[in-house]
């Protein structure tokens, strides 16, 4: 099944993004980590792209995406917003992995009946810990933009609380994935899954903070379970 790579501009900015699958099927918006890209989501699209169309977007620093300055968790969900009205999605399945699961969180708060299913990979919300130590840039040219790491260890370190007030507001049924053995504390997913209304948590034993990479199989095991359910 072929990935069709394509640009788009959102608000002034070019966006580049991943599609699979056929474009009258259901679609699944995918978006990727810190530091990552949406050619992360290349295996489960192929994996889903049968019944589904993924839509994988490079979020703004990353990939494809404008290398823009100015990151935040919310303007990566203002990006999304921008993205599936140019795509005319009314309602769509999100996807999210680390980074890209607090902005799916984020926008499933901020627009509930967007969504129609909640799919979210080993990560909380952001939430008051030990202070991370922001990193110095590493020698060498980077294939995303420097600026986004000190940007969102920053809004880690002093999260907004309101983001695990409004859990309540996500209306649509939800997955959180767990991966067992992952620098995220796993029972953060519990409290997460228990905040919001109609919610499954699955771990998936030593899978790690990358499930997906880690354990393919498994990962869509449960996402085409939960999608079918």
């Amino acid at each position: 099944m072929e990935t069709r790579v394509n640009q788009i501009e959102l608000n002034g900015l070019t966006f580049q993004y991943r599609e699979s699958g056929h474009p009258s099927a259901a679609p699944i918006v995918a978006l990727h980590a810190l530091g990552k890209s949406a050619e992360t989501w290349d295996q489960v699209a192929v994996a889903l792209g049968e019944n589904y169309r993924v839509l994988a977007l490079d979020q703004r620093g990353h990939g494809g995406s404008t290398r823009v300055g100015t990151y935040s968790f919310e303007l990566m969900c203002d990006d999304l917003l921008h993205f599936v009205n140019a795509m005319n999605l009314d309602q769509f399945t999100l996807l999210g992995q680390s980074m890209g699961g607090t902005v799916s969180y984020l926008f499933s708060e901020k627009f509930p009946s967007r969504i129609e299913r909640l799919i979210v990979e080993d990560t909380p919300p952001p939430f008051p810990d030990k202070p991370i130590e922001i990193p110095s840039k590493p020698p060498g040219s980077l294939p995303f933009d420097w600026l986004v790491v000190p940007s969102i260890l920053t809004q880690l370190n002093d999260p907004n609380p309101q983001w695990w007030a409004r859990l309540k507001d996500i209306i649509k049924p939800t997955l959180i994935i767990g991966g067992g053995s992952s620098h995220i504390p796993q029972h953060k997913l519990q409290e997460v899954s228990e905040l919001i209304p109609t919610c499954e948590l699955v771990t998936i034993d030593h899978a790690g903070h990358f499930v997906h990479d880690d354990n393919l199989p498994a990962f869509i095991a449960a996402v085409k379970s939960f999608l079918h359910s």
